[in-house]
């Protein structure tokens, strides 16, 4: 069967490359450049837990070593400290100017790098895999497809015709294959804009983020009286200042000044010092494409969306288009189309981004609306913070994963099913788990691998050998229900998980999201819940139906 075509080289069509190849899918990326991408520091990019995991799990690299992993976050207003985040050990402590202190959440701080350093990360990653080709210097400008596939015309140097089985387009704002597929993009343009600048520089909150809003000093220029500092590796940092509506120019000279002033402001210092190396304007614009399938086309990233007021991350939702498409492409491509499963990308994945757009769109009068009667009420100040920082740490709706709550894959109410602490659409908990050989490993260690995963919840098995309990209580019926489903699935152990009992039995989708819980072995509610979960139709291997991996199988 023909290649997947990728449209586009950036962290998004390079992701989706990798989780394609890792589910033996063969990939052709069409990259507009010469193969490797321009060290830029001040174009820089924050992951959060579940989109770091994706890139770990498919680079093999610890993306850490590339990054910082903020040690906290602070929240400022004129010279008062109004929120502060310490984390440590996948745990928080969280402090506000409220009487008591409210219990921070266990979701570990976010990780930022340079994109050039993701994107080389990749890179390296994708040179290891034969089932990959990436053709540089091609541009793509011609799409044609027919019910069998997909032809693409790349121009270059050495312009060529590519024949796919889909095409997805990862190429951005501007995308042609958007354009080529003649998809509406409406939103709004300019909705932030910010003057950017990486320096090396120490400042007083060592590997921590900060937020401050309404410095007490005077800044020269156009200033909307908002500063983001955010750590970055080798003493280096990222520092943001939100600009007002309107198309003041930002000159190299107000940039130093604006430098100078907010470093002594900081750190009470006269002539701090600093490395300046690099500067730019970072405009922020929210659209969403009307369509993200046409046939055999998709499309994804900045090509399907933007959006990164309020500290939300764009790149975030990229990431989180490509681990919700590759497994359903994959599923596709070894076993046949499947309409239902492919119009689902869509459905969720469109649905997920149009909440965080309304969502921010609805604060954002609220926080840049220059005051009113709601700004003078008290706690307001602190319920903006709370607000903003949302969006920056990756909570609460302005930043949270989506919940696929209303998907088109959720399985009909089953008699089994039981509440745990991940309600069903959400993604699953990370939580040691026993694999096949009997080893202990992390869950989302076993994502992305084209299989369902089912998850006994069973107290106690981590400390005997697999062969004493492989074949005891209910793991032989287990295993022969996993066997009986309508798609590859892995079995898998865990003494505990948040909020569920013993011999709770857990389906999780390959992206790691919930499709339900089931209290027991429950045969027919386990194959009706993975039948929905693939769309409503068998997904069998070419070995026969029940190709199961894990304990017991």
């Amino acid at each position: 069967m023909d290649p997947v075509i990728i449209a586009g080289a950036g962290p998004v069509g390079l992701t989706l490359a990798l989780a394609l190849a890792r589910q033996e899918v063969p990939c052709v990326v069409l990259d507009e450049g010469p193969g490797k991408d321009e060290p830029r520091p001040a174009r820089t990019v924050v992951l959060h837990e579940d989109t770091a995991d994706l890139l770990e799990r498919l680079t093999g690299l610890p993306l850490t070593r590339a990054g910082v992993r903020w040690a906290g976050w602070r929240s400022m207003r004129r010279k008062q400290v109004t929120r502060e985040i310490r984390f440590g050990g996948g745990a928080e402590d969280e402090h506000q100017d409220e009487p008591e202190a409210q219990d921070g959440d266990t979701a570990p701080a976010p990780l930022h790098l340079p994109q050039h350093v993701l994107t080389g990360a990749l890179r390296t990653a994708l040179a290891r895999e034969t089932l990959v080709k990436v053709a540089v210097d091609s541009r793509l400008d011609t799409i044609e497809q027919e019910s069998s596939g997909v032809t693409a015309h790349a121009r270059g140097p050495k312009g060529a015709w590519w024949r796919g089985s889909y095409l997805v387009g990862c190429d951005g704002p501007r995308s042609t294959v958007r354009k080529l597929q003649d998809i509406r993009f409406p939103g709004r343009t300019a909705v932030e804009r910010h003057a950017v600048a990486a320096l090396r520089t120490e400042l007083p909150w060592p590997g921590e983020a900060l937020l401050h809003r309404t410095p007490p000093w005077r800044m020269s220029g156009p200033s909307a009286g908002e500063i983001t500092a955010r750590p970055l590796p080798d003493g280096v940092w990222r520092l943001d200042w939100l600009l007002p509506p309107g198309k003041d120019l930002v000159t190299p000279e107000l940039l130093v000044t604006r430098i100078r002033e907010t470093l002594t402001g900081w750190t009470d210092d006269s002539a701090p010092a600093y490395e300046l190396l690099d500067t730019g304007v970072h405009i922020v614009h929210h659209r969403l494409a009307r369509r993200w399938r046409v046939g055999r086309v998709f499309l994804a990233g900045d090509a399907a969306h933007l959006l990164g007021a309020l500290g939300t991350q764009g790149l975030d939702e990229g990431l989180r288009d490509a681990g919700n498409l590759a497994w359903k492409l994959a599923l596709a491509w070894h076993h046949g189309p499947h309409e239902p499963l492919l119009d689902s990308y869509q459905a969720e994945r469109r649905a997920a981004v149009a909440a965080r757009l309304r969502a921010t769109d609805q604060v954002l009068p609220l926080l840049r609306g220059g005051g009113g009667l709601r700004a003078c009420l008290p706690g307001s100040g602190r319920g903006h913070d709370a607000l903003l920082a949302d969006g920056h740490l990756g909570r609460g709706t302005l930043g949270a994963p989506a919940v696929y709550a209303g998907s088109p894959l959720a399985p009909p109410r089953l008699d089994g099913e039981v509440p745990v602490g991940t309600p069903p659409g959400a993604p699953v908990t990370d939580v040691r788990v026993t694999a096949e050989d009997g080893t202990f490993v992390r869950l989302r260690d076993r994502l992305g691998r084209g299989a369902l995963l089912v998850v006994l919840i069973a107290p106690g098995t981590g400390v005997w050998e697999r062969k004493h309990w492989v074949t005891a209580g209910v793991m032989p019926r287990l295993a022969a229900a996993v066997t009986a489903l309508p798609c590859r699935a892995e079995l898998l152990v865990a003494e505990s998980y948040p909020g569920a009992a013993a011999h709770t039995v857990l389906l999780v989708r390959p992206d790691g999201h919930l499709v339900t819980a089931l209290g027991g072995v429950r045969p027919a509610d386990l194959y009706t819940a993975a039948e929905a979960a693939v769309g409503g139709g068998a997904a069998r291997t070419t070995a026969g139906a029940g190709a199961a991996t894990g304990p017991g199988a």
